[in-house]
């Protein structure tokens, strides 16, 4: 017997170790099945799981075991990723708390602490995500630093060195002054914040005194200025091109040149150029062929390229020193406050300088040219197709790839220095070693690289790597390329771009045939969450509260293509009473005594509400399978929650609850029937809420396990359109009699009499054959035919071309219900012309997200429809 409410805390955790004890998550590469592969977005081995994690694994999740049940060999891998500058700075945070810093250790104990943290810790997310029921085949899980990736790693790096697409460049990096470190963009965080743009003269060489001024942020990288830029057809330029200005403080001459990026419309037309500390000037003084003069040292502090006074000043302290200089001088001409971006370093908190350096760069250019003509080709493609554009924006503009990152933690750059600096690449020291005496003649000291690999080259791997493509295994031919990818928008340039070259040009095929790119999960105003706005939501805690089965379908049923999701507790509380519903239903279910019959044939029964049911079943399965082919998760929860409590609870329980409680002669049928259907709404529902369904299919049916069990297929035949014809005619009847009582006002409890005028053969029968499912729905007393006048106070409607009349004047009092509806009309009528002021607002359609502009649209289309309703309902009331 089924306990009377439904505690997801007593069933998870036992079903989910049933599950994996039973190997139903592994893959099987011997299988002769159709091979299903998704690749999971690996996450950092440092990270504990958070609302956008609990979206991404619920939806792959979804997918995954859907084509198990299907029938398909399922292969969902999983792992983690090493995360660099991440792990490397929560291992260093925790020598810090014992007085020991990673010098101290030297580099091979640091990495040694590193292992040693992981396998204490580092397993902290891939626990979490059992917690919300994702099934990947946690016996195939990988780890990017684990033996197999790393050969993987040094492979590609040197095949691709030796084709000359890795290569030592000296070129701007996002450089992080405290760790040390180049970064990559995905973790420069962009901040808007006030500051200043400092406007200053240089003095431009010649008899007479001319000045030029310039405007910056960064007054302190003026000591590295090569040049200043005009536009070519700044008129106001044209004769100082050619001449040479000198930089203040400095003195250092430097030339007036042309290039485009100077824009005549900001400020003065004029730029100054500092090509070793800004990206845009660095693009400049290579078209230009200038000097580039480093002024920082890895603190970001002035070298001794600066003026011997600023030698050893952090860059803000010099930059004080300038401005307080320039003001003797007497060349400070204007200070403006402006608001600007600042670009910090996400992981150590510090503003991150542009710095020249030498790094290791891939050529990403050259590798981006096939994995554009994939995605035009149509070989991958992107769900929802619009961040095609996105992909081919950045693809058609990218930049080489710096590839090098001055950690400890991470792939090590398999390259030998000589004493001269011969760079000698090779996939271990001995083949190093080998190289060099053959190079030198004789055996050679050789000192390797200290850098190691940006994460994501690895994790760009990944899609072969995790297969042993190293040792040329089975499993790379038979579940590579992957059939999609479900991941963030966010990641399209870092991971998914990067997966698309490397598996291209290792594989000689694209990675993954299908993209779909969610969106952010945000809080119920729409705004980002982060632990400053104390809005985040934890999935665990939600978990904890509401069971895995309502988040995951939450997350599901919001998961709209394009749109972000503004979650709230309500809404998570909202589907966890349609888990209490199902649960409900089913106590109910087994209370009416209804059990799986063997030999149930759902295409031969004879009772017409059980004949519609298994239509209605049939049609769902229809209509979710292509939501899930479609990859439009929402429709298909949707589909779902309104079969099941809409159709199922709603109306099919309600129609057949005369029969199971009476002993006439369908109620056999009707219990065997409504076991099936049950049945069906667990195995349909499975994929969506995995723990409720396997428990009530092992206390209501028994038998294998629902992740075991095959996906139905009806046929063609369970869909008998006379029946539906009756059902939803029956439905529209009892819908349009509980409109009216609502419009009315009229009390739940009271009991009126419908009459019945120019009925048509058809309608007779319905009445006929479900009076007392339409009494008691209805909450009627009685249901009687009329030839002759409608009685006053009453209330007239139509179903079909059949009047139905509800005299309700000795119920409700006819003048307040008027009363109350005009002053409803009337708010709503306010409302909607508010909404239309809203739209009618240019600024707000020009700045307003598209998902807000739709909302007001809806809104207002909503309230036109009530407010038709409201006033056809008044003018019933005044007539009667």
């Amino acid at each position: 017997m089924l306990d009377k409410t439904f505690d997801p805390q007593k069933i998870e955790e036992k079903h989910y170790r049933e599950w994996e004890n039973s190997g139903a998550f592994a893959c099987d590469p011997k299988s002769d099945k159709q091979p299903f592969t998704i690749m999971m977005p690996l996450p950092n081995v440092t990270g504990s799981l958070h609302i956008g994690h609990a979206l991404n694994s619920t939806l792959q999740d979804i997918v995954t075991r859907y084509h198990r049940m299907k029938g398909c060999d399922a292969l969902w891998q999983p792992g983690t990723d090493h995360a660099g500058i991440a792990t490397q700075m929560v291992v260093e945070r925790t020598l810090g708390e014992e007085g020991v810093s990673r010098h101290d250790l030297g580099r091979d104990g640091f990495v040694k602490k590193v292992w040693e943290w992981k396998e204490e810790s580092g397993g902290t997310i891939v626990n979490q995500l059992r917690r919300l029921g994702a099934t990947p085949d946690w016996s195939r899980e990988r780890f990017t630093m684990d033996e197999g990736l790393y050969k993987t790693v040094i492979k590609v790096f040197v095949q691709l060195h030796k084709e000359g697409l890795i290569y030592k460049d000296k070129r701007l990096v996002n450089w992080d002054p405290k760790l040390h470190t180049a970064v990559s963009d995905l973790e420069v965080e962009q901040k808007e914040q006030k500051g200043k743009m400092w406007h200053i003269q240089y003095p431009v060489e010649g008899e007479t005194v001319e000045f030029i001024t310039v405007a910056t942020t960064r007054p302190e990288t003026m000591l590295g200025d090569t040049a200043v830029a005009v536009h070519p057809d700044d008129e106001r330029y044209k004769d100082m091109i050619g001449k040479s200005v000198s930089v203040p403080i400095v003195g250092r001459l430097i030339p007036i040149i042309t290039d485009e990026y100077a824009d005549p419309e900001q400020g003065s037309g004029a730029v100054k150029i500092t090509p070793a500390h800004d990206f845009n000037d660095f693009e400049v003084g290579k078209r230009n062929d200038l000097p580039m003069i480093n002024i920082f040292d890895t603190n970001a502090k002035i070298n001794e390229n600066g003026p011997k006074e600023y030698q050893g000043l952090d860059r803000f302290e010099a930059r004080k020193k300038i401005l307080a200089e320039l003001e003797e001088l007497d060349a400070l001409v204007e200070v403006e406050d402006i608001k600007h971006s600042v670009p910090y370093s996400q992981r150590s908190a510090v503003i991150i300088e542009p710095y020249l350096t030498d790094q290791w760069y891939l050529d990403a250019e050259t590798l981006a040219q096939p994995a554009i003509k994939a995605v035009e080709e149509g070989k991958t493609v992107f769900v929802p197709k619009n961040w095609e554009n996105t992909y081919f924006e950045w693809m058609r503009n990218i930049q080489p790839w710096c590839i090098s990152r001055q950690l400890w933690w991470g792939h090590q750059i398999p390259a030998w220095y000589g004493p001269d600096g011969k760079i000698f690449v090779a996939e271990t020291e001995k083949e190093a070693e080998a190289a060099a005496e053959k190079h030198y003649g004789k055996k050679t000291k050789i000192t390797q690289d200290e850098d190691v690999l940006d994460t994501w080259f690895s994790s760009g791997l990944w899609p072969f790597s995790t297969l042993n493509w190293i040792d040329d295994s089975p499993e790379v031919q038979r579940y590579y390329p992957g059939d999609v990818l479900i991941t963030g928008f966010d990641i399209i340039f870092f991971w998914v771009a990067r997966m698309m070259m490397m598996g291209i040009h290792f594989m000689g095929d694209v990675p993954f045939k299908k993209v779909y790119l969610h969106a952010l999960v945000r809080d119920a105003s729409g705004q980002k969450m982060s632990k400053s706005k104390g809005n985040v939501m934890d999935p665990l805690e939600l978990i904890d509260q509401y069971g895995a089965d309502a988040l995951r379908f939450t997350l599901t049923a919001m998961a709209a293509q394009g749109r972000d999701i503004k979650l709230s507790e309500q809404r998570i509380e909202g589907y966890r009473n349609f888990a209490t519903k199902l649960w409900n239903a089913s106590r109910y279910c087994e209370m009416n005594e209804c059990k799986a019959q063997d030999d149930f044939d759902p295409a031969a029964l004879s009772y017409t509400p059980n004949q519609w049911i298994v239509g209605e079943v049939a049609a769902t399965k229809v209509a979710l399978d292509q939501a899930l082919e479609d990859y439009r998760f929402n429709d298909a929860a949707n589909v779902l929650y309104q079969f099941v409590w809409g159709i199922f609870c709603d109306w099919y329980l309600e129609f057949t609850k005369p029969v199971l409680q009476g002993s006439g002669e369908h109620k056999e049928e009707t219990q065997a029937t409504t076991a099936w259907a049950l049945e069906q709404i667990l195995i349909l529902l499975n994929p969506f809420m995995p723990f409720i369904t396997e428990e009530l299919q092992e206390k209501m049916f028994g038998g294998a396990k629902l992740i075991t069990t095959a996906w139905p297929d009806y046929g063609a035949d369970l869909k008998q359109d006379e029946a539906a014809a009756k059902m939803e005619w029956l439905i529209r009847f009892i819908s349009e009699i509980r409109s009216v009582r609502a419009d009315m006002n009229v009390p739940g409890g009271a009991k009126i009499k419908l009459l019945v005028k120019d009925a048509c053969e058809h309608t007779q029968e319905g009445l006929k054959a479900y009076d007392g499912i339409i009494k008691q729905m209805a909450r009627l007393e009685s249901i009687e035919m009329l030839d002759g006048d409608v009685p006053k106070g009453s209330i007239q409607t139509l179903v079909d071309q059949t009047m139905l009349i509800l005299p309700i004047a000795d119920i409700i009092d006819l003048d307040k219900e008027s009363a109350r509806l005009g002053k409803e009309i009337e708010k709503l009528k306010n409302d909607i012309k508010k909404t239309e002021q809203k739209l009618g607002n240019k600024q707000f359609i020009d700045n307003a997200p598209d998902e807000v502009v739709d909302e007001h649209k809806s809104r207002k289309v909503e309230a036109e429809k009530t407010l038709d309703k409201l006033a056809q309902a008044l003018k019933q009331l005044e007539a009667a």
